[in-house]
């Protein structure tokens, strides 16, 4: 039981994708202009990160050393086109947002690295906490991110008016502003983990 609470917060808090580990910067920056854009590109990538990990579990052993990597790589572009077609017919708004960086879920290297330093050499179930952990890191991360961006920049948090309309910095809805509160926030997290 240790070992799989251990496994699951890892993600959230010690080995956070976003805050410490610094991984997957380009959906980070890129669609965190809102907090429920970030937080629905969290929670498509937590369902590959889950789904991926539990099915590289299942096949580790029969899967030759040589095509590891080719393998992965087809079982993770199978669920984020699962992904796709799903917010393509059920959620068109938020993947018209999104739009580019739902394909490229299959590269991030959260995911790959998840699949090759656990998935593949732990249990079924030990991966597939693997995945929600570092799946609810990063999406904590992105809604966190996406919700400062957005109240900073339009006075609004996940759509609702937070502050007066004329309120707000447009730097923080541009590229620029990603890089600002990210900086901020990842002071702050390793603040925090060094007391």
């Amino acid at each position: 039981m240790g070992n799989a609470l251990k496994t699951f917060t890892n993600g959230l808090l010690k080995e956070n994708p976003t805050f410490v580990l610094v991984l997957g910067m380009c959906p980070t920056l890129a669609t965190t202009t809102s907090a429920i854009n970030g937080m629905s590109m969290g929670l498509a990538t937590m369902f590959v990160l889950v789904c991926s990990n539990v099915v590289i579990s299942l096949l580790k052993n029969l899967i030759p050393d040589k095509v590891r990597i080719p393998a992965f790589i087809v079982v993770i572009a199978t669920f984020v086109t699962m992904v796709q077609l799903v917010m393509q017919a059920y959620l068109p708004g938020i993947y018209d947002v999104l739009g580019l960086f739902i394909p490229l879920i299959v590269v991030n290297c959260i995911v790959l690295g998840r699949a090759e330093a656990f998935a593949a050499k732990n249990s079924v179930g030990l991966s597939a906490l693997d995945g929600l952990g570092m799946g609810l890191g990063f999406t904590c991360a992105l809604t966190i991110l996406g919700a400062i961006r957005e109240l900073l920049g339009t006075g609004t948090c996940f759509g609702l008016s937070i502050f007066p309309d004329n309120y707000g910095a447009l730097i923080f809805v541009l590229a620029p502003g990603a890089f600002i509160a990210l900086a901020y926030l990842m002071v702050i997290i390793n603040k925090l983990q060094n007391k």
